[in-house]
């Protein structure tokens, strides 16, 4: 018996979980999170791919569908009025311990009241204010195709080509926009975007290596580089102690 067919035996399980839903709207912020397979966001005209460990973090008012491939299951946390993503805009979170940590919690105590979900959902807006903190604060494209590439950008380990196709656009307009909108072209945004990705994975603890894949980087000489670059901290003091070097440093400016 897989996974997915050990949720259905409870028969009081939502059938989002496993069938999706179609397009509507909150009045308050939600996560869309994935927990097996593989499920496809629809928002803001785009479609966003969502993977096993990924989720989606989604503002109030925000018109958005999904549609879940075959043996896939999602957990939809309703979140506070006041806990919307940074910016406004839609997040889209890689793979995060710290919040997979938590959907198991969630999983194993099935609160069904009101009284016993407050808390797990002060837990999850804690930890997605922790893993969204961004060390360079990055300004998303107002374009409403390049603003859905940006939003996969950081977590998808794809070609730009691969991004513009997607959303039917061409590699010279995306660029374009994204100098024009962002003041980046889209490789220092991309690396900026994945670098905030792993200096909040390594300031919750994890490992050089968990960072490397967290990012999406190649190898860990790869990320520690561009760290040195980007923060300007010397390369050999990254490469002796990753994790007291970023501690210690405020946001960029």
């Amino acid at each position: 018996m897989t996974f997915v067919e050990l949720g259905r035996a409870v028969a009081r399980t939502n059938a989002l979980r496993f069938l999706g839903h179609p397009p509507h709207v909150h009045d308050e912020p939600h996560l869309v999170y994935v927990i097996a397979g593989r499920g496809t966001l629809a928002v803001e005209g785009h479609d966003i791919l969502l993977q096993v460990g990924q989720s989606a973090w989604i503002p109030a008012g925000v018109e958005h569908g999904l549609t879940l491939a075959e043996d896939s299951m999602v957990i939809g946390p309703i979140l506070s009025p006041d806990a919307d993503p940074p910016g406004g805009r839609i997040r889209v979170l890689g793979a995060s311990p710290a919040l997979a940590e938590l959907v198991m919690v969630v999983l194993c105590a099935a609160p069904e009241t009101d009284e016993e979900r407050l808390p797990f959902r002060a837990a999850f807006e804690d930890v997605l204010r922790s893993i969204t903190q961004e060390y360079f604060p990055l300004t998303f494209p107002e374009h409403p195709a390049a603003h859905a590439i940006a939003v996969e950008a950081a977590s998808f380990d794809g070609t730009l080509e691969a991004l513009a196709e997607r959303q039917f656009l061409s590699v010279r307009h995306v660029q374009r926009l994204f100098v024009e909108e962002t003041g980046l072209t889209f490789a220092r945004w991309r690396t900026k975007a994945r670098l905030n990705r792993a200096i909040v994975s390594l300031r919750n603890g994890e490992s050089v290596h968990q960072a490397v894949h967290t990012a999406g980087f190649t190898t860990r000489h790869g990320l520690l580089k561009a760290l040195s670059r980007e923060c300007g901290i010397p390369l050999e003091r990254l490469m002796t102690d990753p994790h007291g070097e970023l501690a210690v440093r405020e946001p960029a400016a």
